[in-house]
């Protein structure tokens, strides 16, 4: 019986989690994830992604066959079911102190991680930097070149249960403070300044047509991303509510970083 249809049975009858072949197929899909070798959720050609809601039950359903114990790293002690990652020189991942990766994330060749964290489930594609005290939430995906500023808080999908993982595409910028969450995608090299908020309602509004254009759960590529407010009714009168403005495009250059400040430069916003 193939990996995915062993994951589905015991997600539909949880018994089956005492069975060692269910167990053997968690713990594989698991290694597979840590290895890079399967994803929550994978690029098309066309440009659109597919979300594998198998991977994603089986990270899930890894916890309750997994046993607490007790994991000293030096003068550190921590109590929980979750190895940490290993061999970081061998995969070619820079990790400073105290940065730390659970087992069952992947961290391609190239990876920077600051002082930060990234959970089971996560994809992390090479030479993106996860900044200081940035978090990559469960089943995120992080693509090739992206810079996670400090403090970045990337959601994850096991608590409680979304349909989809949050996706950050290769060479997007994400400003300081900034919370993308509920399975929002940020499109190629799009720039999101400091403390924006995404979430699966978050009107992201753009402002540089004749007419404003709304779009949720989704930044087109190369947008600039900023802060806004709009105004909204309720019985006790009308007030401000967070939104988020497309106020401009970041050039296309061969050179990443010199488009990244010029769009910032240009278009005023805070990193």
């Amino acid at each position: 019986m193939e990996l995915k249809t062993i994951i589905e049975n015991a997600w539909e009858n949880r018994e089956l989690l005492k069975e060692k072949d269910v167990e053997i197929a968690i713990k594989t899909v698991i290694e597979d994830l840590d290895k890079g070798k399967i994803r929550v959720a994978e690029p098309l050609e066309n440009g659109e992604w597919q979300v594998n809601d198998w991977v994603k039950k089986a990270v899930i359903l890894y916890f309750p066959i997994q046993k607490m114990r007790t994991i000293e790293v030096g003068p550190f002690e921590f109590h929980d079911k979750m190895a940490l990652k290993a061999d970081y020189a061998k995969q070619g991942v820079r990790v400073v102190p105290h940065a730390v990766a659970r087992y069952g994330a992947f961290l391609a060749k190239g990876v920077v991680m600051m002082p930060s964290y990234v959970n089971i489930g996560a994809y992390v594609d090479g030479g993106t930097m996860v900044d200081t005290w940035a978090t990559v939430g469960s089943c995120a995906q992080i693509g090739k070149d992206v810079h996670l500023s400090g403090g970045v808080g990337i959601g994850g999908v096991l608590e409680p249960v979304q349909a989809a993982p949050v996706i950050i595409e290769d060479g997007a910028f994400v400003g300081s403070r900034a919370i993308i969450v509920e399975g929002v995608r940020v499109g190629k090299e799009a720039v999101i300044g400091a403390g924006v908020t995404l979430t699966a309602s978050s009107k992201i509004i753009d402002v540089t047509g004749d007419e404003p254009k709304e779009y949720r759960g989704y930044v087109p590529p190369r947008s600039v991303v900023i802060p806004g407010s709009i105004t909204k009714k309720f019985a006790a009168g009308e007030y401000q509510v967070p939104c988020a403005l497309i106020i401009g495009q970041r050039k296309e250059s061969t050179d990443r970083k010199t488009s990244l400040n010029e769009a910032l430069r240009e278009n005023n916003v805070a990193v």
